[in-house]
């Protein structure tokens, strides 16, 4: 099958909308393969260049290596306490990234760009069979330059594996019932999706049957399409997800009966439904995300918008029986997805990611129909908008505080400034190449500026998470680390903390995100200060890590301690009375003087760093 330019309107030979088609020819296949490839490294290449930062990051890497550490991949811990808030899917893939690699930063970010580079590429194919290569040219295009795409692709959370799985979902489901689709596409197809939904269930939960399901009930009460339900291949779809999604979820529960009533219960339906996590926020909470995750694509956002709506809701003169209205399935799945969490009592910016891939389509098939010249306002827009975020980046340094000081803030705005200057240069050349009739050149200019500029931007705030990440502090406190030794962190839980020790710490007094894991086994944890202070005194060789204020409430107790790294954020200290080694006797008298008090009758305290 050819794709049309519109599967419900094709505009007639020689008409306006036709001209980008008949006037701009497309790159040739040696020289997209090669964009992508360029693509590929550039996005693979930087996973590693960050410090991983609290929380998701430091969870979702430490997860993966308490698995591979020991050997138990059915029952998720974090920090040894059983952990079920989210299915294992990501766990899977990163253990398996350790155990290739090797445990680091790069392995713990390579699901999350694997699946953000496929979600562009099954975008980019999927245009390309649904509406023609320019569509799929100019989606993948606009996907893989978004702000937010190419952000989440490159942090270490759950987001881009489940809004890859889902859009692998309904990208397959399009294709399969896309007219012209032979009885063997459609039935493989079919079960792909019903596969990305068995996959979607082991990434994040319910909504990868939600999604995929709201959507085709709501499709078939705007169209009527009742035969569509015929051309699902129920059955052996079912068998598909099953396969895929059922095991671990009957695994786990044999060996941990408290796992339903926790996962599906209050992970599932209790946090969409109430307000227990503290995580509200207004209807209009995911407007200003999606405006400024779509960027630099918003001028063509709305235009995009209108063209579809218009043409979902009318009806083409000749219409092949049973035939799906693309566009009809694409809005109805990006505004349910827009409403559900809306109306969640649990709202988190990530959540609108799965929505991208069919605005990308959209915003696509706009941009290769749009009149010749017509898009030279929305490229001049960008090219205003990188103009003031320039200027607003100048003043970043009034964001600092006493932990993250302005001179950093300031430093990370000049990274910035690149990110704005690159947008500026994309645009002033995609409004020229627009105005001579180059839209394909217009395109994958803004889209290959704004790739390396957002690439300088989520690598330069290095400058600002290096002052929340524990990696320095584990770098500062390796002369007094022995194996086996008790660490302790008090009053806090660092994430990124366990990833960079390699080990488990034992909590003191703080619960949070533990506090399911903790009432399953309490004997992992200290409760109270008290508790920990006769440990202290017991034990040989302990460290323990702390937020700088709790240290006041440390010295209190009378307890021996040296201060052996300080910043901003935390402190770690030791037992003075203790041999830790030459190393560290050679690091303690390089201490400043204040962090090293004499041994004496008052000694067992430490002076403010």
């Amino acid at each position: 099958m050819t794709p049309t330019p519109d599967e419900d309107f094709p505009p007639p030979p020689g008409s306006a909308s036709a001209q980008p088609e008949l006037h701009d020819p497309l790159p040739s296949r040696r020289a997209l393969l090669l964009l992508g490839a360029l693509l590929a490294v550039l996005w693979l290449g930087v996973l590693g260049l960050r410090d991983l930062v609290p929380t998701d990051e430091g969870r979702y890497a430490e997860i993966p290596r308490e698995m591979v550490a020991s050997g138990d991949w059915v029952t998720p811990r974090l920090d040894g306490f059983k952990y079920f808030e989210k299915p294992p899917l990501q766990y899977w893939a990163t253990a398996a990234s350790y155990e290739v690699f090797g445990i680091g930063q790069w392995q713990a970010r390579l699901w999350t760009g694997l699946t953000g580079l496929f979600g562009i590429a099954f975008t980019a194919f999927a245009g390309c069979r649904l509406w023609g290569r320019r569509v799929g040219l100019y989606a993948g295009a606009v996907l893989a330059s978004c702000v937010y795409w190419l952000a989440m692709g490159h942090i270490n959370t759950l987001d881009m594996g489940v809004s890859a799985c889902l859009g692998g979902s309904l990208l397959s489901f399009l294709l399969a019932q896309r007219d012209g689709a032979t009885a063997r596409a459609q039935r493989g197809w079919m079960l792909a999706c019903w596969g990305f939904m068995g996959l979607s269930l082991l990434s994040k939960g319910l909504i990868g049957l939600a999604f995929p399901g709201m959507t085709l009930v709501l499709y078939t009460l705007w169209s009527r399409d009742w035969g569509l339900w015929r051309r699902l291949h129920i059955l052996p779809g079912l068998l598909v997800l099953l396969v895929i999604a059922l095991p671990w979820h009957v695994l786990v529960q044999q060996r941990n009966p408290e796992f339903f009533d926790f996962y599906f219960i209050y992970q599932q339906f209790d946090r969409f439904a109430t307000p227990d996590l503290s995580r509200p926020g207004p209807w209009y909470y995911f407007i200003p995300i999606l405006l400024l995750g779509i960027m630099p694509w918003l001028g063509a956002l709305f235009p995009a918008l209108a063209r579809s709506v218009g043409r979902a809701l009318m009806t083409p003169e000749r219409e092949t029986p049973g035939s799906l209205r693309t566009r009809r399935v694409l809005l109805v799945w990006a505004v349910f997805i827009f409403v559900f969490f809306s109306a969640s009592h649990s709202k988190l910016p990530s959540y609108v990611l799965p929505m991208f891939p069919a605005l990308a389509l959209l915003v696509g098939e706009y941009l290769a129909h749009a009149r010749r010249r017509a898009l030279g306002w929305q490229f001049a827009l960008w090219a205003l908008l990188s103009v003031a975020a320039a200027l607003g980046f100048t003043q970043l340094w009034r964001a600092g505080n006493s932990v993250t000081p302005g001179a950093l803030y300031q430093r990370y705005g000049w990274w910035l400034e690149v990110t704005a200057a690159l947008g500026l240069l994309g645009s002033l050349a995609a409004w020229r190449f627009e105005r001579r009739g180059r839209r394909s050149l217009a395109v994958l200019s803004l889209a290959g500026c704004m790739v390396l500029g957002l690439t300088v931007a989520t690598q330069a705030f290095q400058i600002l998470g290096r002052t929340a990440s524990t990696r320095d502090v584990v770098r500062a406190i390796r002369p007094w680390l022995r194996a086996g030794q008790p660490f302790y962190t008090v009053g806090t839980y660092d994430q990124t903390l366990p990833f960079y020790l390699r080990r488990k710490v034992t909590v003191v007094g703080y619960r949070g995100e533990l506090d399911f894991g903790i009432r399953q086994q309490p004997g992992l944890w200290v409760p109270t200060l008290h508790d920990f202070a006769a440990r202290w005194r017991a034990d040989r060789l302990p460290l323990a890590f702390m937020p700088a204020g709790e240290l006041g409430a440390l010295r209190a107790l009378h307890l021996p301690l040296l201060v052996v790294d300080s910043t901003p954020r935390y402190v770690v200290v030791a037992r003075p009375d203790q041999d830790y080694g030459a190393a560290a006797s050679q690091a303690r008298e390089h201490l400043p003087a204040a962090w090293n008090p004499g041994l004496g009758a008052a000694s067992h305290q430490d002076r403010q760093p």
